[in-house]
């Protein structure tokens, strides 16, 4: 959950995060042994700044793998004989999951958010979800349902500043950037400056509605 500022016991600062995202762009770039048809999509709102941060993160990784093999980076929608010098450029798009929720009920009117699929299509993509907490999975289920309402993705995968278990639903991460086992009398708050914060941070604080967090 991302919101302006964090108080209470801080687990993540600014450095921690940016390695976390680091460690999680050179994960994608071996598991999917490049990023050629990979795009990211963030999912609001604090995936959405993390995914075009992890999306500068993977040009940085992919120009530390050319340079250490003495390739040439190459962009994903290029061929193999077609290198460029300028970093590689990962696809970032949203995937807005509102009217695809199970607690629409349970919560105040959410204001649906743009959606924006890059390149239009999905067709012979591998999507990275990106969000910011997972808890129960429900967020997660919402967006798959929202992804399958678009089109048929090659492969989804999924990565996650922060798990904190909990899970409601059989759903696991492929890449976290921390593990963070909570009880369900805590939140866990992610503080980006994208969204308005003075500084990046992770925190869990004392959640007297906890009940309610189905992320």
């Amino acid at each position: 959950m991302a919101e302006h500022q964090s108080t209470g016991k801080q687990i993540l600062g600014a450095a921690e995060i940016k390695r976390s995202l680091v460690r999680i762009a050179h994960e994608v770039v071996e598991r999917n042994r490049g990023v050629d048809d990979v795009i990211l999509l963030g999912i609001p709102s604090g995936g959405v700044p993390l995914a075009r941060r992890l999306g500068e993160a993977l040009s940085i990784a992919l120009a530390e793998d050319a340079a250490l093999t003495g390739s040439r980076p190459v962009a994903p929608s290029a061929s193999a004989s077609t290198p460029v010098s300028a970093p590689t450029s990962v696809p970032v798009g949203t995937l807005d999951i509102t009217m695809f929720r199970d607690d629409l009920g349970r919560h105040p009117i959410r204001v649906p958010q743009p959606t924006f699929i890059p390149g239009d299509t999905l067709e012979g993509r591998t999507v990275v979800l990106v969000d910011d907490v997972l808890y129960s999975g429900r967020t997660i289920r919402a967006a798959l349902d929202a992804l399958g309402s678009i089109g048929r993705a090659d492969a989804v995968q999924l990565a996650v500043l922060v798990d904190r278990g909990h899970r409601e639903l059989p759903i696991r991460a492929d890449y976290v950037g921390k593990n963070l086992p909570t009880s369900r009398s805590e939140k866990v708050v992610v503080s980006l400056t994208e969204l308005g914060a003075d500084a990046d941070a992770v925190a869990i604080v004392p959640a007297p509605h906890a009940a309610e967090e189905t992320r």
